[in-house]
């Protein structure tokens, strides 16, 4: 090969190279921005989504229809349809699992559980109904009480209020186990005056005795019988 045709052969070769695309880059994933009215919204269970675990069991018996009672959606607040009158719904187990579904953290089963509890024990006889559980239902209500979900905190409160305004001075012999946890949430300025309030009627309830039970974990209460 003449020394000419080489010179062309290696520019040839070598435009070739310049010339072949270079591998692209992929391109920066786009992240979906939020829409202004996912901050109004609660979070909401997606009925058509894949479970990306395992439903809890209150989450379970609500859907397996075993509450006897379903959310109504108003355009100004829900309300809740029960499938029976509430004098024949059996407090055993529905109360426990009412309370037990004030830890789930997502919409309908926040609104079902907090109203289901409360308007079971407004029924006439849940007194009586509600005294035998309450050797099951301090445990869940405890566990609400030392949930780190704010929300979760407060329906557990606004629960054992109801509680005590049911059983009266019955809920003495349990109140040791949960005022650990409001002790706690004491030091939190946010919550001092709901807790401080709620501790006030937990008292008016559960008459005097109640005081010397709340100082034993609370020691800065101040009565409110004089």
């Amino acid at each position: 090969m003449s020394s000419g045709t080489q010179i062309k052969a290696k520019a040839a070769a070598q435009k070739s190279k310049t010339s072949s695309p270079l591998p692209s880059s992929p391109e920066p994933a786009v992240k979906p921005q939020p829409k202004p009215s996912d901050k109004l919204n609660p979070k909401t269970i997606d009925p058509f989504a894949a479970p990306s675990r395992t439903p809890s069991a209150f989450a379970a018996t609500y859907a397996k229809g075993g509450i006897p009672c379903r959310l109504m959606h108003g355009s100004v607040k829900h309300r809740l349809h029960w499938e029976c009158p509430l004098e024949t719904v059996p407090f055993d187990p529905l109360l426990v699992t009412l309370a037990e579904g004030l830890r789930e953290t997502k919409h309908p089963y926040t609104f079902v559980s907090k109203e289901g509890f409360k308007e079971l024990l407004l029924v006439e006889g849940a007194t009586e109904k509600a005294i035998p559980l309450l050797p099951r239902l301090v445990p869940v209500l405890k566990a609400a009480l030392a949930h780190s979900d704010d929300e979760v905190f407060e329906r557990g409160l606004d629960a054992l209020v109801q509680l005590s305004a049911v059983v009266g001075p019955s809920l003495n012999d349990h109140l040791k186990h949960l005022l650990t946890n409001l002790s706690r949430r004491l030091m939190d300025k946010k919550f001092r005056e709901k807790i401080t309030v709620a501790l006030q009627m937990l008292e008016q309830y559960g008459g005097k005795a109640t005081v010397t039970i709340i100082k034993s974990k609370i020691p800065t209460y101040c009565s409110v019988f004089p």
